[in-house]
């Protein structure tokens, strides 16, 4: 994007009624939100994400953005299973039911570019709080997903859909199979509230005054983080090898790698970092019985072979070998006004006992579209999701969509599927030609 399109998509961005989720003018932020997800990725790739920076820190807009975030996140928790149970709900597609659960990937995503930087944290202003209470929901799914379920990439399912006959043709779309591509998804999305978490604990400076206070004794996160290292739910064995789940991909770990800290593991313990080296946090947090036992089963994890790869665990192994012998005092109570989230409280409380009649208008206004308006939408969504740009952000070659070696050729309608040669063309032409009719 050019620096006045980006200023125009920023500018235009506003927060969408729970509502209105899925119609046409929410389709339009949508789609303003995932450019400037695709252009923030390029942008901080080539070391060029300031002007993004300033123009969302200039237009303020990360509040707006935290409250799409958890606007969609409600409706997927309170509308999404209500739609799924309505008689009358049969769609023609996936795709556009996938799209809005795909939104809070995207705006999570683009969170997790721009929050590297403190003048984005400090321009959240009081709606920080709502973010760390969205972080704090997504590390508990985290902590409480099985190490031996292994989540298929976004990345994947989008393709899967895109590819599939079943994601676009007529046919009546089984309720089962949306609520797994929800689920599906909610691994990816935990695992990005993780990168904001830790980007956030950086700030703890910046924070307003009550955001150390929920964090540390509200929600208790150092001891939820350590549920995170013992439990490590990106990495699971499976038939006697280990795979790690790195760059939006699982792929097994050489033997000689295994003890390798991956970017994951290393979000966890600089978050733990910032929430127990720092002096205002250690005079906020509650040392007692409990805490202090599960602070110190980290001290198991704190090897030679570890410190090495982040030497300022060193500070951390000191400070757990000091806590292990002492009694810190407790924090000092304060006479103070606790702040508290408002965005999560005011869209339940606004849409509270309306949950059936959201469902249900949406299934007639947003959902039930017909071949035409399927074929119109999809055109929109092919621009959206610039297939050029999308390859860029891929490290990998594309793959033949038969054989999976490495292909040149590209399907010259729609430019969506690749072949290494016509023979693997025509053979899944038939498999291809209904999405391919909705997208060329």
């Amino acid at each position: 994007l050019c620096p006045a399109e980006a200023e125009a998509l920023v500018q235009a961005l506003q927060g969408s009624e729970l509502r209105d989720i899925g119609g046409q003018g929410w389709l339009r932020q949508h789609e303003y939100v995932e450019k400037l997800n695709m252009h923030g990725i390029l942008s901080a790739s080539a070391g060029q994400e300031q002007l993004l920076i300033e123009l969302l820190v200039t237009h303020a807009k990360i509040p707006v953005l935290i409250g799409e975030l958890i606007s969609v996140e409600i409706w997927k928790h309170k509308i999404f299973p209500v739609l799924c149970r309505l008689q009358d709900f049969k769609p023609r597609s996936t795709f556009p039911i996938y799209v809005v659960l795909h939104h809070e990937a995207s705006l999570i995503n683009l969170l997790e570019t721009v929050f590297f930087f403190k003048e984005i944290c400090e321009s959240a202003e009081d709606s920080i709080l709502d973010l760390i209470d969205y972080c704090h929901r997504k590390l508990i799914l985290l902590a409480a997903r099985s190490t031996k379920a292994q989540a298929v990439t976004s990345a994947e399912l989008r393709a899967e859909l895109l590819a599939s006959p079943s994601s676009m043709q007529a046919d009546p779309v089984p309720p089962q199979e949306l609520q797994k591509q929800a689920e599906m998804m909610e691994f990816e999305i935990s695992l990005k509230a993780l990168s904001v978490l830790r980007f956030i604990t950086d700030q703890v400076d910046s924070l307003p005054l009550g955001a150390l206070t929920r964090m540390l004794n509200t929600h208790n996160l150092p001891c939820l983080l350590v549920e995170l290292v013992e439990h490590c739910p990106w990495s699971c064995w499976e038939e006697g090898k280990l795979k790690k789940f790195e760059n939006g991909t699982w792929h097994v770990v050489p033997p000689e790698d295994q003890v390798k800290m991956t970017k994951l593991d290393g979000q966890v313990w600089l978050a733990l970092l910032n929430l127990l080296l720092s002096p205002e946090c250690q005079s906020k947090y509650r040392f007692d019985g409990f805490n202090k036992s599960q602070l110190l089963k980290l001290r198991a994890f704190l090897t030679d072979v570890l410190i090495d790869q982040l030497p300022n665990l060193v500070e951390m192994q000191k400070f757990l070998s000091y806590l292990a012998v002492t009694e810190p005092a407790p924090p000092k109570k304060d006479l103070i006004i606790e702040q508290v989230p408002v965005i999560w409280d005011h869209i339940l409380k606004k849409n509270s006992g309306k949950w059936e009649a959201i469902a249900k208008h949406q299934v007639k206004h947003a959902f039930s579209l017909t071949e035409e308006e399927l074929k119109l939408q999809a055109r929109r969504w092919a621009q959206t999701y610039s297939l050029d740009m999308m390859e860029a952000l891929v490290p990998d070659k594309p793959r033949c969509r038969v054989c999976g070696v490495e292909a040149a050729k590209r399907c010259s309608r729609c430019r969506n599927e690749w072949y290494c040669t016509r023979a693997c063309q025509i053979q899944h032409w038939q498999k291809h030609k209904p999405a391919c009719d909705l997208m060329a």
